[in-house]
């Protein structure tokens, strides 16, 4: 049986030589990478970088990557996607079980729910949602399978600034209630550096930039000490002062 400090060093994921293209074009280049279990790991890059393509191949939702993905990898993975894919023609509780079944389902079901906030709201049909209402759904959906890893693909893309600033408090809330692999793929900075405790920047289809956050939570986008990060990971994004 693992130990302890085992099981917090043994990785969730291992990549070697993960190799991803789309006709003459490689989008991910040779890449190896171990994201621990237990992490809080974000993802950033330009539009076009690779980063939802990663994000697929650790998923395995890719079968056309080269190389060895996962070869460490967890049994349960979930994923959360920009839109909340909530089925218009069921209801909330009905969404948050789609897949699953049984009493005991149907009860951490409604416990997922009263985590993210939506307590009261298992009849309500997905259209009575506001955006950020949706997405909480869509965690809630994702926590209800108990996942060891979970994958985040921009799931804040799409929400107001405020709604964003309660769901980046709700997902780190969660995340150290439950504790799985997070790997999330934003294309904001500031998002990475609040919500993770390592960021990744894909850049030419390899790992450019593997910085570790060293900070305690929570944290504040105002918060002058991050700022030496904010500027290392735009360098390595390549914007500089000059170009804001």
């Amino acid at each position: 049986m693992a130990t302890h400090t085992e099981q917090l060093t043994r990785p969730a994921v291992r990549l070697r030589g993960l190799t991803r293209s789309f006709d003459d074009r490689t989008v991910l280049d040779a890449i190896d990478l171990d994201l621990p279990a237990g992490q809080f790991t974000a993802l950033l890059g330009h539009s076009g970088s690779g980063k939802s393509t990663l994000l697929r191949a650790v998923a395995g939702l890719d079968h056309e990557v080269a190389g060895s993905g996962r070869l460490t990898a967890p049994e349960t993975v979930s994923v959360v996607f920009q839109d909340s894919r909530l089925l218009p023609w069921r209801r909330v509780l009905a969404n948050v079980l789609l897949g699953i079944e049984g009493n005991e389902a149907a009860h951490r079901a409604r416990a997922a729910l009263a985590e993210v906030g939506l307590a009261g709201r298992e009849e309500a049909w997905p259209s009575e949602l506001s955006g950020g209402e949706a997405q909480r759904a869509a965690l809630a959906r994702s926590l209800v399978r108990e996942p060891e890893l979970l994958l985040a693909d921009e799931p804040f893309g799409a929400l107001d600034a405020l709604t964003r600033i309660r769901m980046h408090v709700l997902l780190r809330e969660l995340w150290e209630r439950h504790r799985p692999s997070v790997l999330l793929v934003t294309h904001d900075v500031d998002e990475a550096i609040v919500l993770a405790d390592r960021v990744l920047v894909l850049d030419q289809g390899r790992i450019g930039l593997d910085l570790t956050i060293d900070r305690p939570h929570p944290r504040s986008y105002r918060d002058p000490l991050l700022g030496e990060y904010r500027e290392r990971l735009l360098t390595a994004l390549g914007v500089t002062e000059d170009h804001k």
